[in-house]
This record gives structure tokens, sequence and C-alpha cells, in this order.
């Protein structure tokens, strides 16, 4: 096989790989905070690092996750030969594939993500609105992960070095 499009395969299995990581980790931290997150308990929990830093962490990962998961869809189709000269031809191949449910929940995720980079100040309903939102996409992604990497190891062979994470994703996350 050509060395680029063997390197190419070689990439595509590690960003699956991240992805499974990424996934994993951000369910184990969602697992650390007591959801619904209420505005109540932001504003009298202020100083409390036991919830502000997996909040965070929650807000980061999500956000990362669904970076690496547009990234790692628009790899795939490059190598399964689609044309990928713009997002929406890419998200349309995913959801052909079922790798999505629709581009308009990918959208509609990813407009989450986007007001994840905000600071909400003092507006702790706004925080707590953002945060639950946030949770209730978690199964989604993990969802994509799941169906992306079971779409390249079917139609490319291709399969993550490590298969840790994606084995406990698949046992339903696994803590």
């Amino acid at each position: 096989m050509n060395a680029i499009v063997e390197e190419s395969r070689r990439h595509l299995g590690d960003l699956i790989e991240a992805c499974q990581r990424c996934a994993w980790h951000l369910n184990a931290t969602a697992a650390r905070v007591e959801w619904p997150v209420t505005a109540t308990a932001l504003s009298q929990r202020q100083m409390d690092l036991a919830l502000f830093e997996p909040l965070a962490a929650v807000n980061e990962r999500f956000a990362k996750l669904q970076d690496l998961l547009g990234t790692t869809m628009r790899h795939l189709c490059e190598l399964c030969g689609e044309r990928t000269d713009t997002f929406l031809r890419v998200l349309a191949f995913c959801e052909k594939t079922g790798i999505i449910a629709s581009a308009d929940a990918w959208h509609a995720c990813r407009s989450l993500r986007n007001r994840a980079a905000h600071d909400y100040g003092n507006d702790f309903s706004l925080t707590a609105a953002h945060f639950n939102a946030l949770h209730e996409q978690i199964p989604d992604l993990t969802a994509v992960t799941l169906a992306l990497a079971g779409y390249a190891k079917k139609s490319l062979g291709i399969e993550p070095g490590d298969p840790r994470f994606a084995e406990a994703l698949a046992r339903g996350f696994g803590g």
C-alpha cells in the first residue's frame, strides 16, 4: 500500500482512539457531578472546587470532543473517497451512514459547544442551564464516537491501537 495512504490510515486510527479517550474522560468527569446542576447550588457553592473543577473539565472536554469528532469525520470521509470541500458534505455523508443522527442535531450540539467558550458571570441560572444542556448531549457525542469507530472498522478495517477506551464506552462507559 502507498506509504502516504498507510500513514493516513494510521492517523485515522489515532484520531479515533483520541475521540474514545476524550469521550471516556468526559463521561468520567460528568459522573463526578450531581445532575441536574441548579442555580441555587452554583450560587451557594461559588468557592467549592469540588463542584467547579469538574464542571470546568466537562466544559473543556465537551468542546474538545466535539472538535476532535469533526476532524475525525472529515479524515474518515477523505479516506472513503468522499468530497470534503465543505463540512456540510462531511455531515451529509456521516448522516447517510448513521454516524450522526442528523446534520441539524450536529449543528445544535456545535452551537452548544460554541457557547461553552463564553463567561456567564454571575447569572447562575444561565450557567446551570448551560451545564445541564451539555450533560444531556454527552450520550449523543459518545454514540457518535462509537458509530464513527464502528464505521471505520467495517468500511476501512481501521481500528484504534488501544481498545480499552472503546471497550469501556461500549459497556456503557464503565466508570
